[in-house]
């Protein structure tokens, strides 16, 4: 089925013409509407059509977003919000026109308050640019999903990374935030106080929902202090599931693990070869320790004696930085590590999460269907919280390998949602999940359409995403 036939936006030509006008006069310079720029605006990194908005305004200042905002209201013409573009289910796509809003230049870190364990930013300040304002604090912000995505984005789809399984994800890390509604006031969701009872929770509401409901303008985030000592490296298994097996048991332990992840064979042969790592082409885990000299060394070898128990090792860790960063950008590198598996081709990445007990089943029933269907798919996993990535690769020219690559994914998707799982644990809905969501939440996609309709009546907050038709 055809994106458009999932959630189709109808063009308002009129409304368009007129927001391009205004937007022109009042930002000049920082209003753009150039062919090159606009598809940089909607890029995706699968294949999922480029849909170019009309044009895209720089903004500096929230009230640069609620001029904007405001505009596009009278008017009825849609907003997109844009980071940095590294989101992967077209959330940046402008399927009925409009107006991208590149908020890379609201990038000031408003406030560090080192004793409160909290810091206050603007959206466009990216997870890199933060911790390396905050060395100097003893302090950093542990949300890391691999690409350098800027804060807003991050909080907008809720994502999450490696550090998940000890830190959480932008749902438990965003203590409040503000942001322009559809109707161009702005919406303060509440304070730095580390709780609260004071009436709807409105920051989780909007930690996740996509710019679907409103464009967020700066954020409070929860710090974490630098760890002492942190261990870490690389343990191979004999099979998926011993490996599953040995992080269910260093869960169910209590081993206060940071990163935990699971890269089956074909990722290891990818990563071994653009890497340079030399550990076996088996499946393996990527573990990481955090906290004193004494504690992350009983960590590491109590973890390294579950995993001889399961038939793994041997656990190879260090506790020189060097060792553990070279380790880290080899897992950071596996998209760009497994292109090299199919030269020329370019790559489907797709998430789902299910219980981790059901971990090793969905990722063994998953390689069967890529042997079946005769893919290279090789597949990483933050297997502590139980979510893993497959990156399909495929000639995206080629209709015949965007069907079969379509039907692997809706396999996929199903299979989590039976194993009481999700259709995506961090990549998001945006246009490519549509199709899912209502099997995996029924009736709550009406409850979600309700509040959607209440707060953006004219549907110009990021139309197109998330919710499937009516």
């Amino acid at each position: 089925m055809a994106l458009s036939d999932l959630n189709p936006v109808e063009r308002n030509e009129e409304g368009i013409a007129a927001v391009l006008g205004i937007l022109k006069q009042r930002f000049g310079e920082r209003f753009q509407t150039g062919a090159a720029i606009r598809g940089q605006h909607a890029h995706t990194t699968t294949y999922i059509p480029t849909q170019a908005p009309d044009g895209v305004a720089f903004v500096e200042t929230a009230a640069d977003v609620q001029e904007i905002v405001r505009a596009c209201a009278t008017h009825r013409v849609p907003v997109i919000a844009f980071g940095v573009g590294s989101s992967l289910e077209g959330h940046t796509n402008a399927p009925g026109g409009g107006i991208s809003i590149d908020t890379s230049r609201m990038n000031r870190i408003l406030s560090v308050n080192p004793q409160d364990l909290d810091c206050t930013v603007e959206p466009g300040v990216t997870r890199e640019d933060l911790n390396r304002h905050l060395r100097d604090t003893g302090l950093f912000f542990p949300i890391d999903p691999g690409a350098n995505a800027s804060l807003g984005g991050m909080a907008a789809t809720r994502a999450s990374g490696t550090n998940a399984v000890r830190y959480g994800t932008m749902r438990e890390n965003v203590l409040s935030l503000t942001a322009v509604m559809a109707d161009g006031e702005t919406v303060t969701t509440g304070k730095r106080a580390k709780k609260s009872s004071a009436g709807y929770d409105l920051t989780r509401l909007l930690v996740g929902s996509e710019g679907t409901l409103g464009v967020i303008t700066s954020l409070t985030l929860r710090l974490q202090g630098i760890p002492q000592a942190i261990s870490g490296g690389v343990c191979p298994f004999p099979s998926l599931e011993a490996a599953c097996n040995t992080v269910i048991a260093t869960i169910q332990m209590g081993i206060p693990v940071a990163r935990i992840e699971l890269v089956n064979a074909l990722q290891m042969r990818a990563m071994k070869n653009y890497s340079k790592l030399d550990y076996p082409e088996s499946p393996c885990l990527f573990v990481e320790f955090h906290g004193s000299d004494a504690g992350v060394a009983e960590q590491a070898e109590t973890f390294g004696m579950i995993a001889e128990e399961n038939g793994g090792g041997p656990f190879l860790w260090t506790s020189v930085a060097e060792e553990r960063t070279k380790l880290w950008k080899a897992r950071h590198d596996a998209y760009w590590s497994s292109l090299t598996l199919r030269p020329g081709a370019k790559g489907l990445s797709t998430d789902v999460c299910v219980p981790i007990s059901r971990l090793a089943e969905c990722v063994t029933e998953t390689e069967a269907d890529i042997a079946e269907m005769g893919l290279v798919a090789p597949i990483v996993g933050h297997a502590g919280d139980g979510n893993f990535h497959v990156l399909v690769l495929m000639d995206v020219d080629n209709p015949a390998e965007i069907a079969l690559a379509e039907k692997f994914v809706a396999r996929l998707n199903m299979r989590a949602i039976a194993m009481e799982g999700t259709c995506t644990g961090e990549h998001g809905i945006g246009q490519g999940k549509v199709g899912f969501l209502r099997h995996e939440l029924g009736h709550g996609v009406e409850v979600m359409r309700t509040i959607k309709q209440a707060l953006d009546p004219l549907n110009i907050m990021n139309p197109g995403k998330i919710l499937p038709a009516a």
